[in-house]
């Protein structure tokens, strides 16, 4: 499946757990779970929304490391999730 129908699906909670849980980072799957929270959204919102601001937000420079990452990475969709979703919790209040 597509990065893009992955997230497009993440209104469905276990879609985005799956997702998440798949990159093996189960402190960012906390970490997630309680800004979610703290934002009174949903977990899938929430990640929604982090790999919406990563595409829109994230410099120059951090696109340049991602397509490092992605080269060579074995699931370059996984590699892309799992920085816009550490790129959102950083940039979290």
């Amino acid at each position: 499946m597509l990065l893009g129908d992955i997230v497009a699906q993440f209104s469905n909670g276990g879609v985005t757990e799956e997702a998440v849980l798949g990159l093996s980072d189960f402190a960012l799957l906390a970490e997630l779970r309680a800004q979610a929270e703290a934002s009174g959204s949903d977990l899938g919102t929430y990640a929604a929304a982090a790999v919406n601001r990563y595409a829109s937000e994230a410099p120059d420079e951090e696109w340049v490391s991602l397509m490092g990452a992605m080269n060579r990475a074995q699931d370059p969709g996984s590699a892309y999730l799992e920085r816009a979703l550490a790129f959102a919790l950083r940039r979290s209040p």
